[in-house]
């Protein structure tokens, strides 16, 4: 089958910045595809009689690695997908952190759960095991090719099962470089293991025994695809898919706090970020002064070579991904919106964009209702409260949001009526191995990181044992 990206049977790296082949990655022969599913086995059965103490020690070895790395890591993101070398540093040493929380936490959360007796239960003893399920197969997207995998693997094998990553075929350098670390650090051989290879056997790689659930990051087509046929064949799937999250700005907000920080929310990673502010919704009298203090700060912004320390934003990722970017800008317009600020594709080598204001945005724009992953901030205008619920919960998806307000006992009132998997209340959306990570409505359904995560891909096995008398 033809690669949608190249036109070749296989997959190949561009440099974002510069427009330059990288590498290119032929797709998996019959054989090979095979191959990685045997040996994932294979080594998924070892795995999981693996002590939970010395699956700890892999994971703490697992966070040197990355940090022993992370600069040739880094280089790897910023050349495959275009972040600044900055964020690609930080995106490892968050991968080492969170490693250093599974392996701190993990052990706890699943440890066998005793069930509180009652007098009837006498001596007898019952309890909760939280066990491996298998092999699951990992569908990643490129914005994040280190800590979205990470973000799934750090859970679903301290648990005890396997990990087959299907990557985003733009970013396999980071792919291989990820297992190549992993191995680097004790754990089994292709316990970790990379499928390239086309949707179609995919697939039937779902369908495949050997693979107990599948995880996909990615749009709304993509999870639908794969959780229609992981149901086909009775298996459990975690979606983590687009997102539309409003950031509110109620009256009584801290004005410059909230334009700081939109401005990272909206633009950090050139806007290429699932869980971040894409529409801002104003109450009507600070509507003005947000705007146009967002707008002047909107104007420092600097785009350029991602390895430039004094860059802020990079390219995106594709060329494809960028007209797609301002074709959803220039309906927007079309429909009634109005450009602020950008608007167009910085010319010159590299999938480069101005980074974009629209107002006037209302339901039923491209910049409304639609997951634009790219520098583009989307400014609606609410009447009061009630109406910037309304508009924040007017959206098909439901993956994170947004709150400014000094009122924090209000907030967390509002928090409660926003159709969303997270909600943050001055600040930006983060993730964080602490709590967990997930949508409602057409943003997917599961939930990654914390105790949740840790118990997503399980076998929650009940055990009751009767004394015998």
């Amino acid at each position: 089958m033809k690669s949608e990206l190249t036109g070749l049977d296989g997959s190949v790296s561009r440099n974002p910045s510069t427009g330059e082949l990288i590498k290119s990655y032929p797709f998996q022969t019959p054989d090979e595809v095979e191959n990685t599913l045997a040996s994932n086995a294979q080594a998924a059965r070892v795995w999981r009689a693996t002590p939970m103490a010395e699956r700890v020690n892999c994971y703490r070895r697992l966070a040197a690695t990355l940090r022993d790395r992370s600069e040739a890591l880094a280089l790897l993101a910023t050349s495959e997908m275009g972040k600044t070398i900055a964020s690609a540093r930080a995106e490892v040493e968050k991968c080492a952190s969170a490693v250093e929380w599974f392996a701190e936490h993990g052990p706890a959360i699943l440890a066998d759960e005793p069930v509180e007796p009652i007098a009837s239960d006498g001596e007898d003893r019952i309890y909760v095991s939280y066990l491996p399920i298998g092999t699951v197969l990992a569908v990643m997207p490129w914005n994040f090719p280190f800590w979205q995998v990470m973000r799934a693997a750090g859970p679903i094998m301290l648990s005890g099962n396997g990990f087959v990553l299907k990557h985003a075929p733009n970013v396999m350098g980071c792919a291989y470089g990820l297992v190549q670390a992993y191995e680097a650090s004790g754990f089994p051989k292709h316990l970790i293991t990379v499928l390239h290879t086309t949707n179609d056997v995919v697939g039937r790689a779902i369908e495949d025994p050997r693979i107990a659930a599948v995880t996909v990051t990615g749009s709304l087509r993509a999870g639908a695809a794969v959780a229609s046929t992981a149901g086909k064949v009775a298996k459990r799937s975690l979606l983590e898919l687009g997102g539309a999250d409003p950031f509110i700005v109620l009256s009584d907000a801290n004005i410059d706090k909230a334009v700081e920080i939109g401005i990272v929310a909206r633009f950090q990673n050139a806007g290429q970020v699932c869980l971040a502010a894409k529409r801002f919704i104003l109450e009507r009298p600070i509507a003005d002064e947000f705007t146009e203090k967002f707008v002047a700060a909107a104007k420092k912004i600097k785009a350029g070579d991602p390895l430039d320390a004094s860059t802020t934003i990079g390219p995106i990722a594709r060329g494809d991904l960028r007209d797609g970017v301002h074709d959803q800008v220039v309906r927007s317009i079309a429909s009634g919106a109005k450009l602020l600020l950008g608007g167009k594709n910085v010319e010159g080598p590299g999938y480069f964009y101005e980074p974009t204001v629209l107002g006037d945005v209302t339901p039923g724009m491209a910049a409304f209702d639609e997951e634009v992953f790219g520098p583009v901030a989307a400014i609606s205008v609410a009447e009061d409260l009630e109406d910037a619920i309304r508009l924040a919960n007017t959206s098909d998806f439901g993956l994170s949001g947004n709150l400014w307000t000094t009122d924090v006992a209000k907030a967390a009132e509002i928090a409660r009526r926003l159709e969303t998997g997270g909600v943050f209340v001055n600040g930006y959306t983060a993730s964080n191995p602490r709590i967990p990570v997930g949508g409602v409505k057409n943003s997917g359904y599961g939930r990654e990181l914390s105790h949740f995560g840790l118990r997503e891909f399980v076998n929650a096995q009940g055990v009751w044992i009767k004394k015998v008398s």
